[in-house]
């Protein structure tokens, strides 16, 4: 059984189509999905999946795009809901992004490097508060993602989620005590030097994920992404690893279910 252990099934690509890509999933042996959220609407989507659906765990948070909805207010309605529902196993996806922010000419409206360590840091806060795992996103800010994280290592621990950084961070994350996550973007024609960072990267650290309903493998990319496509992603990861899918999918849902307390 495989865990795909980020995806978005609240997006409108999957309107009245969950039941569907849930069956998909399974028929591919894809037992459980972590819905994640990327503000206080996704998040609360995120849980009515969980309650509607067995296979489905919810993830709670603020994306460093929605950093300036996040004021105390918001806060209080995260803290209620991660609080409530005990199908919520992680807060996230909260992190840093500054892609747009060196692309302001183009991208005017990406909340401001300031606002998004704030938004970040009140996010480890609620759940080092509610010692649930965080899901990680990180984009072109290692460095100042690492420099925060390590404050909060003692008491935290998480996933960076679709990895694509270099072997230092990863061996930071590593050495942390977090988890790395590889999507479909292990698949990609140009990831050779991705790939290479992968291999170095211990099984019992990784987990798989899709990111649905983006970033859809080989051999349909350029396709909207669900769940069950979490197998060709685990299969590129056996080959980089020179294992068995089942290997991979023994280690990979072992970190899951430690790491999120699924049951």
């Amino acid at each position: 059984m495989l865990i795909d252990t980020h995806a978005h099934l609240d997006m409108e690509e999957f309107t009245g189509d969950v039941s569907r890509v849930i069956k998909r999933a399974k028929e591919a042996e894809v037992g459980k999905i972590i819905n994640v959220g990327l503000d206080v609407l996704s998040s609360k989507r995120s849980i009515d999946l969980a309650r509607m659906y067995p296979e489905i765990y919810a993830a709670i948070g603020i994306h460093p795009h929605s950093s300036l909805e996040l004021d105390i207010e918001t806060y209080q309605q995260m803290y209620t809901m991660a609080s409530s529902h005990k199908k919520v196993v992680a807060i996230g996806e909260i992190g840093l992004d500054y892609y747009y922010l060196k692309r302001s000419s183009q991208y005017s409206n990406c909340p401001s490097r300031e606002r998004q360590i704030l938004a970040f840091e009140q996010m480890l806060d609620l759940a080092m508060e509610l010692k649930l795992p965080v899901i990680i996103h990180s984009r072109e800010a290692d460095a100042d993602l690492l420099a925060i994280l390590k404050s909060y290592a003692d008491s935290l621990t998480g996933v960076v989620h679709c990895f694509s950084g270099s072997s230092d961070f990863a061996e930071a994350i590593l050495d942390m005590g977090f988890a790395v996550s590889v999507t479909g973007n292990i698949t990609f024609k140009n990831a050779g030097g991705l790939r290479e960072v992968v291999k170095r990267i211990p099984l019992g650290s990784l987990m798989v994920e899709t990111d649905a309903p983006f970033l859809t493998p080989e051999p349909f990319r350029g396709k909207c992404n669900e769940p069950a496509y979490v197998v060709l992603v685990a299969q590129r990861l056996a080959e980089i690893k020179d294992v068995s899918i089942e290997e991979v999918a023994r280690n990979t849902s072992k970190k899951a279910e430690k790491l999120f307390k699924l049951s």
